[in-house]
């Protein structure tokens, strides 16, 4: 049985790409925490995530944001243009789910957009009122 699942954060936000095939594929790295000897030991984790999964996780994920994912382990080996040969481990994410809500950026724009209603509120209060004729 080929079976990971995993708690963390994401290390950077997801990079989302298009295939030739029309496939999309999402790449971004969580990590994860244990305490050892009650030291704390970081892992780095690649995730991979095909089609809708992908498209959902490159519009929703940021940075920082706790994610649960469940897939499988996947290895993967390629020779480079030197003829030497590479090998990656990655997980591919069958589930992943959002813990921390949603993503910064949107409580970032959001913030902005409070921040111009609350002065676009005082212009209009500070402004002297224009007689009618």
């Amino acid at each position: 049985m080929n079976k990971v699942l995993i708690t963390g954060r994401l290390t950077r936000d997801p990079e989302l790409r298009s295939l030739a095939s029309g496939k999309a594929v999402t790449q971004f790295v969580v990590a994860t925490n244990e305490y050892p000897g009650g030291k704390e030991k970081t892992e780095y984790h690649n995730i991979v995530t095909w089609d809708r999964l992908a498209e959902i996780c490159g519009q929703y994920l940021a940075k920082g944001q706790q994610v649960a994912l469940e897939g499988r382990l996947q290895t993967r080996q390629w020779d480079d243009a030197d003829g030497k040969r590479h090998w990656k481990t990655e997980i591919v994410a069958a589930q992943v789910e959002m813990l921390s809500g949603r993503r910064k950026k949107d409580y970032a724009a959001e913030t902005g957009a409070d921040t111009l209603v609350a002065q676009a509120a005082a212009l209009d209060s500070t402004m002297p009122e224009q007689a009618v004729a």
